[in-house]
């Protein structure tokens, strides 16, 4: 069966509920010690911890989602489980994280997330739906019908005048061989965009970085392509990039294209890297400036 415009915005329907309890059970354990273990990841610390925190939350969105996916002719693509393959084959899926932003829970400290996203066979987000747990805070998207933010419709305030441009990142960023280079750029661009300052948040997951771009432009978010796996995996994107592109703002990999979000041969998404903006003249010149 083919998604209609009425199919979206019933199964965007089915998403808010399921970030929404999956938030409440996560909220529960803001503060709290949780035990930590550790799972086969990329590189960096934040790729490769995972709590029950992420396992309950999983199995509360799956009440929800399961259903749908028999109704509708959906697969089902989980970080906390493995890929079956079935996103290949069927018109969409579901693309979940139960907790993005594992790291930053462990510490109790504000940058994590559930995202639920509904992805096209070609990789177009069709749903995008986010709850932040510390805030409770809620984001939500269907493709042609705008994004909304706690239930109100929502758009992108103009880029504020002489404003310091905001660099959100996860800590790995500053680790790669790239970014020295790059900081220099960025000075640049901050220069040409507002006050000529650079300020930097360096802490949070995926999922609530590229959400803070757009509540604090001029921002941007970017992770550099690498060989290696790791550099983020589709369910880290899937739900913002249709946030994104409903509201306007930069969403691309480091060539100015969509992101592959049904990449074929892996999860990962290493491969051609990731670059958010606040707005679409940012994302160019952040494009003319970084990869150059």
């Amino acid at each position: 069966m083919r998604l209609s415009t009425g199919d979206l915005r019933q199964l965007a329907n089915v998403a808010v509920v399921a970030v929404t309890e999956a938030g409440a059970l996560i909220a529960e354990f803001n503060g709290r010690e949780v035990a930590v273990e550790r799972k086969a990841g990329g590189e960096s610390l934040a790729s490769q911890v995972v709590t029950e925190v992420d396992e309950r939350s999983q199995s509360v969105i799956l009440k929800h989602l399961l259903p749908t996916c028999a109704t509708s002719d959906l697969a089902l693509l989980s970080e906390e489980q493995a890929d079956d393959g079935g996103r290949l084959e069927e018109q969409a899926f579901w693309c979940i994280d139960p907790l993005d932003g594992t790291l930053p829970f462990t510490e109790s400290i504000p940058g994590y997330a559930v995202s639920i996203a509904l992805v096209a066979r070609d990789g177009t987000p069709l749903i995008g739906v986010v709850y932040d747990p510390t805030t409770g805070t809620r984001y939500q998207a269907v493709a042609g019908q705008g994004a909304q933010r706690n239930g109100a419709p929502w758009q992108l305030s103009a880029r504020p005048e002489s404003a310091a441009l905001q660099l959100i990142a996860d800590r790995s960023l500053p680790k790669q061989s790239q970014f020295d280079a790059a900081l220099e750029e960025l000075g640049v661009v901050a220069a040409e965009c507002g006050n000529g300052e650079l300020e930097r948040t360096l802490t949070g997951g995926a999922v609530m970085n590229a959400l803070w771009v757009l509540e604090r432009a001029p921002a941007c978010y970017f992770k550099f392509p690498k060989p290696q796996d790791g550099g983020g995996s589709l369910w880290d994107y899937a739900a913002t990039a249709c946030l994104y592109v409903e509201l306007g703002a930069w969403c691309s990999d480091f060539e100015g294209q969509a992101l592959d979000l049904n990449r074929a041969d892996s999860t990962f998404m290493n491969h051609r890297g990731v670059v958010f903006a606040s707005d679409r003249e940012l994302g160019r010149q952040l494009l003319k400036r970084i990869v150059g």
